[in-house]
């Protein structure tokens, strides 16, 4: 068994590292405030990482009809729908997700 002072130091050295990687990005942050990057980021982010996240949940989906694929399209629907209409991603997200989850569970499966 390992001895306690090495122990103690391998706890240090994980919590010094821990915490510097946590603080890093807050050095970088006081500079870019400034930056006319930020804005850009703020307003054109958001949809990009969306669009990414809509294109990887899809990616291994076959075209075709089948009740999976009701489902998720009905999730996606339902999300796009309601974001557009409501302006609040938490509700989106989260009614999307249960429509999808009720149909795939619920559709009955075709051979």
């Amino acid at each position: 068994m390992p001895e306690t002072s090495y122990i103690l130091a391998a706890i240090l050295i994980s919590s010094l590292i821990t915490w510097a990687l946590r603080a890093i990005p807050f050095a970088f942050l006081a500079p870019m405030r400034r930056s006319a990057v930020l804005p850009y980021l703020n307003e054109y982010m958001p949809p990009g990482v969306l669009v990414i996240l809509v294109f990887y949940t899809v990616r291994n989906t076959p075209v075709s009809i089948t009740p999976l694929n009701i489902a998720v399209a009905a999730g996606l629907v339902t999300t796009a729908g309601l974001h557009l209409w409501r302006s609040n991603a938490t509700l989106s997200i989260l009614s999307g997700t249960a429509a999808h989850v009720i149909l795939a569970s619920t559709l009955p499966t075709w051979s």
